[in-house]
């Protein structure tokens, strides 16, 4: 496994989706998950510690865990099928260990809400590297988005931005 951290959280309006990449915190390798627009705004509030007006379901999920004293020690992004990651919250409570799937976008929020590191497993990324190598370099050229963009957007974000295109 590999230990990861955020790299970049980007946006895309038009196609309604955003994209989070975890970077190697050993290397150069980027891992490029695309995930919801709601999950890539809660994932972005968290990096930026801006709460939101009203708690979402990663809150929700986090306060219940803390009441019934369980921590998220870890998550794993252990898995990919079909261009599809899969992901793995590794809690504690007490002395019992218990291990849950989630969707990676889920488990990246929730990891930045308790603080906990973030993995990758090793498979994972080889396969991501035989697809198409992606490196921090490489991101740093593709990115056209600064954080004030997305900021801005966020500022003037309205529900029907979210409204189903059908």
């Amino acid at each position: 496994m590999q230990k990861m951290t955020i790299g970049t959280v980007l946006f895309d309006q038009a196609k309604g989706a955003a994209v989070v990449t975890l970077v190697e915190e050993t290397g150069d390798r980027v891992l490029p998950i695309f995930i919801g627009l709601w999950e890539g705004t809660a994932i972005f509030r968290e990096i930026n510690r801006a709460p939101s007006q009203r708690p979402v379901l990663h809150d929700l999920f986090y306060n219940v865990l803390l009441g019934l004293q369980t921590r998220l020690e870890k998550i794993v992004v252990d898995a990919m099928s079909d261009n599809t990651y899969y992901a793995q919250l590794h809690f504690k409570q007490d002395d019992t260990c218990l291990i849950a799937d989630a969707r990676p976008s889920d488990a990246i929020a929730l990891a930045l809400r308790f603080q906990a590191p973030i993995y990758v497993a090793q498979a994972v990324l080889d396969a991501t590297s035989k697809q198409g190598e992606f490196t921090m370099t490489q991101e740093a050229e593709n990115l056209s988005t600064t954080s004030e963009d997305v900021q801005t957007w966020l500022e003037n974000i309205r529900p029907e931005d979210f409204a189903d295109p059908q």
